[in-house]
């Protein structure tokens, strides 16, 4: 297996799908910095990352910029989508990776070489998963699936040895 795309959901893979509103409308969401740490590293591994949701927020996009990848909000209907991202970023559907949890990313994981979800994601989702994180989406899942899908495709150590961590 080689990963050269990982797709991403938001909410329920990124954040812990609550939607929280501020008194003047504001939306407030919620990242975990171990997620970050990998999403804003995996480049560096030869892999792309596409933040991919159905909805639109500031703070995504805030999000997506300071970990420099790419974002595509308000896809309603993510396969087509994904298909664009992947002829974009010359990645086959075999060679992408998509992490997320509710039904409206089951069509477009299905089409990919890999797939993740975090331990909370619905059952459908959890039916056609090649690893099922054992941390809910928000709390670090993120992280935990891209370690598996790096060891998976012998590139850990690669990982590691990015913060001089000699692997064992």
């Amino acid at each position: 297996m080689k990963i050269k795309l990982l797709v991403l959901d938001v909410d329920g893979t990124l954040t812990d799908a609550k939607v929280i509103y501020g008194s003047d409308n504001t939306e407030i969401k919620e990242f975990n910095t171990r997620d970050g740490l990998i999403i804003g590293n995996l480049f560096k591994l030869g892999i792309n990352v596409v933040i991919l949701t159905a909805r639109e927020c500031g703070p995504v996009a805030r999000r997506a910029k300071e970990l420099k990848c790419e974002v595509i909000q308000g896809a309603k209907n993510k396969s087509p989508a994904l298909r664009e991202i992947t002829e974009r970023y010359g990645a086959k559907l075999s060679e992408t990776a998509y992490f997320g949890d509710d039904l409206n990313d089951y069509e477009a994981m299905s089409l990919c070489g890999f797939k993740a979800c975090p331990a909370n994601a619905v059952p459908q989702i959890k039916e056609i998963c090649d690893y099922i994180s054992y941390i809910n989406g928000g709390y670090g899942a993120v992280r935990d699936c891209a370690e598996e899908m790096l060891k998976r495709q012998g590139s850990y150590s690669d990982w590691l040895l990015m913060f001089g961590i000699l692997p064992t």
